[in-house]
């Protein structure tokens, strides 16, 4: 095992950082390292905000859902789904563009470059001795945080990454066993066989949990995502996405 695997196998996100900002250079060396990602057809349908204003920070971790680590972290980026660029490379060839912009399969090519780049950035930074975390929450006030980065149409903001020097060693959560993940050849439908390896991963998770509480939680993994999947949540999406040219065709 290399170097990089052990640092990809290592990976738990992290919460809590040190009263640290990060360097320009590090800060560089993370976007240079987002960039080096995979993009389907070179067309890099992707852009990252880097927020480092306090009272920015300060909004958009109550915007996120008042987390904290938000505000409080060596640096914050926010990677963006981005067709803007595309609508000025219209303008600049005069070509009519808008069908293929709109398009259903160009809005997964910016999710999909977006999430490579963000995952490039984040081992960049892991390597370094970094820790990171992802943020979904910002989705839950999508047109606040549109107006508070005053981003033009085309561009959605995706999720955000906190990355920072860890204040404290965190657990590393265990994942899916690899056999309910990986399939060869074709897409195993053994419901039975299934059923048992989430049998054993809800028991491997309830001791996770109840170690790391003191045994004041025994949930499973199954129980928390049909309870979660059960309240529906940022249903007005759809509608967003529409509204800022994606997703229309």
């Amino acid at each position: 095992m290399n170097q990089l695997i052990e640092t990809i196998l290592n990976h738990r996100s992290v919460r809590q950082y040190e009263d640290k900002l990060l360097t320009d250079e590090q800060i560089h060396s993370i976007v240079k390292s987002a960039q080096a990602a995979s993009t389907s057809s070179y067309i890099q349908a992707y852009s990252i905000i880097g927020v480092k204003n306090k009272e920015i920070k300060r909004r958009l971790a109550q915007l996120a859902g008042n987390q904290p680590y938000v505000e409080k972290n060596g640096h914050l980026f926010i990677f963006c789904a981005d067709l803007h660029r595309h609508d000025v490379i219209a303008e600049m060839e005069q070509k009519e563009l808008t069908t293929s912009l709109e398009s259903t399969e160009k809005f997964m090519v910016s999710l999909i470059d977006a999430s490579l780049a963000a995952q490039n950035a984040a081992l960049a930074a892991e390597s370094m001795g970094l820790g990171i975390c992802y943020i979904g929450g910002l989705r839950n006030e999508l047109t606040e945080v549109t107006e508070l980065l005053k981003l033009p149409d085309h561009v959605i903001p995706l999720f955000g990454l906190t990355v920072g020097y860890p204040a404290r060693e965190t657990d590393k959560k265990p994942r899916l066993p690899l056999e309910n993940v990986y399939h060869e050849e074709i897409y195993q439908q053994d419901t039975e066989k299934y059923k048992q390896q989430l049998h054993q991963y809800n028991q491997l998770i309830s001791s996770y949990y109840e170690k790391r509480t003191n045994g004041k939680r025994k949930d499973t993994w199954t129980g928390q995502m049909a309870h979660m999947l059960s309240n529906p949540t940022r249903m007005y999406m759809k509608e967003f996405v529409e509204e800022k040219g994606f997703n229309k065709k």
